[in-house]
């Protein structure tokens, strides 16, 4: 299922209440009215995102036709992780702390702690990332051969595969080939997390 933000759940959770306590929903003013929104236009964005996410469905010429589809389960637990800047799926760049913060549903998080990156560059579009792309990041110092990861490089910070050429070495794949492969010494990469989600805005 599409991830929801915290105010998109909310809405949703408000509709499904009126629907189950009245037997019809909402109308847009009672949903800006419930939320303090300035006005209904800010109730029809929440709503029209619910809609476009699958949650919520119209009945055309009606006041208060939105229904709730009978195939969709309730919207995923999601989780607030900071977005902590810019991390290249090229040549490196460095991330940059930012204030920003993103809901990521639960699923796609392991133990301990996560951050988000957005991806600049298209060197892992072999791998599905594009430019523009958020990912979820586990934050952890080592990684198994293979594992996609974020790395310091020369203090600053790339996304690749790592694999470990000899003892000394470490090599960090692009997934596209016309992107060279970078070679480094193993003590001049440091390892700050592996890659276990991906999330897209379209």
């Amino acid at each position: 299922m599409p991830y929801l933000t915290e105010r998109q759940r909310d809405v949703l959770r408000f509709i499904e209440q009126r629907i189950t306590d009245d037997g019809v929903a909402p109308t847009l003013q009672e949903i800006a009215d419930a939320f303090d929104f300035r006005s209904t236009a800010s109730a029809q964005k929440h709503v029209a995102h619910l809609e476009r996410k699958g949650y919520l469905e119209r009945r055309k010429h009606q006041k208060r036709g939105l229904v709730l589809p009978r195939s969709k389960s309730s919207p995923q637990q999601a989780s607030e992780l900071p977005l902590f800047g810019v991390v290249a799926a090229g040549a490196p760049i460095e991330s940059i702390p930012d204030d920003e913060r993103v809901f990521v549903p639960t699923d796609f998080l392991r133990g301990g702690e996560h951050f988000v990156l957005r991806v600049r560059g298209d060197s892992m579009i072999g791998d599905g990332i594009h430019d523009g792309d958020l990912v979820v990041v586990q934050r952890a110092q080592t990684a198994a051969d293979g594992e996609m990861v974020v790395a310091l490089v020369a203090n600053e910070v790339t996304l690749k595969r790592i694999y470990r050429e000899n003892s000394t070495t470490l090599r960090l794949q692009p997934a596209n080939p016309a992107m060279p492969t970078m070679i480094a010494p193993a003590d001049d990469v440091q390892v700050q997390g592996i890659v276990v989600g991906l999330l897209r805005r379209y």
